[in-house]
């Protein structure tokens, strides 16, 4: 891997830190609120669903062209302009990168660049054309609430919002001479179509809520079906107990066999309740605690090395841990607990997956700090991911492991992080392992 990703480096302290507080601040809610959905699926990442678009805009624009063209003649129709959207449909055919799951950073912003030109602008341009007409209201007025049926409510406000601008100045200065509206129609015509941006971010704010209790209500399942487990644990480890108190009356081999036996039965109890407490944290992903106390940095990274169930003393030689210089933050002890659980878990799976024999510094944590800013830095020999990966790793339930992760520890890692003011990132390359880097504001 390149030297960049084993070392970290540290950019030099801001002179007020209270500006780099709101830079920061601005940064992480610009990545979270705007970044984010557009480098992620504007889409729901079915295969069908975006042929389906492509070809209704393929299909439709062509057709809606003859119908106002001929058939219901309107004051102003453009072949040129219909035939620059329809391509736009025959890409989301022909690029297959766009119906990719997970899809590409570049096909994400493809598809919003693809619906920004083919909706709101291309709609607001026409009906501007048309002088506001009865027809291209309507016409308004569904494409505002298909679009935002098409994209993240937050996206579909901004896009809609620029494009309606882009039109207007475009139809300002080379639009067609038409009428103007008159002021009667233009308040009647501006009445509708408010009415229409309204529900639909209305719609859109609703159905991220509906997510979001559906999201609640599977995250308490998980967590109750974890602490169900406790039950059945709690009697392996009284049969573990039982094995080991028998062994002493059985000498030789057998007495040998039930001791490791027991000792076999308590490590998996050890081990499974770690993976329990583990579970019903992250389940505990929309309601962290509010709790927070001044941490040191080494000390956390190091309990949790301590405490960590490893396989073997072979998986445990193969993490070190560097210490360049302490700091301390603010934030919740048993969560930032489960943060380095959840970092270690993931490499460690990282390093099995490579299918090599482990060595020490295969699993290498680096703490920190630089003025203001600290960093915890994960860095892994294994597998690695791809670029595309990368950008939805912190999502919930997406998880590169398909066979046995629920994609809940690094989404829980992300909002913990960030409830401490601070930000998780990932560098990777596939084969060539990744780097995990936490940075926190020092306290």
């Amino acid at each position: 891997m390149n030297e960049d990703l084993h070392r970290p480096s540290f950019s030099p302290a801001p002179t007020r830190a209270v500006l780099e507080s709101l830079r920061h601040r601005l940064r992480q809610w610009a990545a979270t609120e705007v970044l984010a959905p557009i480098a992620d699926s504007i889409l729901h990442p079915s295969h069908w669903r975006i042929r389906a678009l492509g070809i209704c805009t393929l299909v439709g624009h062509p057709l809606f062209y003859a119908i106002w063209a001929f058939w219901l003649p309107q004051p102003y129709e453009n072949l040129f302009l219909r035939i620059a959207m329809a391509l736009g449909g025959a890409a989301l055919l022909a690029i297959a990168a766009v119906s990719k799951s997970p899809p590409t950073r570049a096909a994400g912003i493809g598809l919003f660049a693809v619906f920004w030109v083919t909706l709101p602008w291309f709609f607001t341009w026409m009906y501007f054309c048309n002088s506001g007409n009865a027809v291209w209201l309507a016409s308004m007025a569904g494409m505002l609430l298909v679009y935002y049926q098409l994209t993240d409510w937050r996206l579909a406000t901004i896009g809609a919002a620029s494009g309606v601008l882009a039109a207007w100045l475009a139809f300002a200065h080379f639009g067609p001479e038409v009428p103007p509206l008159a002021p009667e129609l233009a308040l009647a015509n501006s009445v509708v179509l408010a009415f229409c941006w309204f529900m639909g971010i209305i719609l859109g704010v609703s159905t991220s809520n509906v997510r979001r209790e559906q999201l609640n209500s599977t995250l308490d399942t998980m967590g109750i079906m974890a602490h169900e487990l406790r039950t059945p644990l709690a009697t392996m480890q009284l049969i573990g107990e039982a094995l080991r108190n028998e062994a002493p009356a059985h000498p030789g081999e057998g007495g040998e066999r039930l001791e490791q036996l027991a000792q076999r039965v308590n490590s998996l109890v050890r081990n499974m309740n770690h993976q329990i407490d583990m579970q019903m944290t992250n389940a505990r992903l929309m309601r962290l605690a509010a709790h927070a106390e001044r941490l040191s940095a080494a000390e956390l990274v190091q309990r949790a090395i301590a405490n960590y169930p490893f396989r073997s003393s072979r998986e445990r030689q193969c993490v070190v841990v560097r210490v360049y210089s302490d700091f301390h933050f603010i934030g919740s002890e048993r969560l930032f607990l489960q943060v380095m659980d959840n970092l270690t878990k993931n490499a460690l799976r990282s390093l099995a997956a490579a299918f090599s024999a482990t060595r020490p510094g295969d699993l290498l944590i680096e703490i920190g700090a630089h003025g203001t800013r600290g960093r915890i830095v994960f860095t892994d020999n294994g597998v690695g991911m791809e670029p595309e990966l990368q950008a939805r790793i912190f999502q919930p339930f997406f998880s590169t492991d398909r066979g046995t992760g629920h994609g809940l520890g690094l989404a829980f890692c992300q909002r913990v992080v960030q409830a401490a003011q601070g930000t998780i990132r990932v560098k990777s390359a596939r084969h060539h392992g990744a780097v995990f880097t936490v940075e926190l504001p020092v306290a």
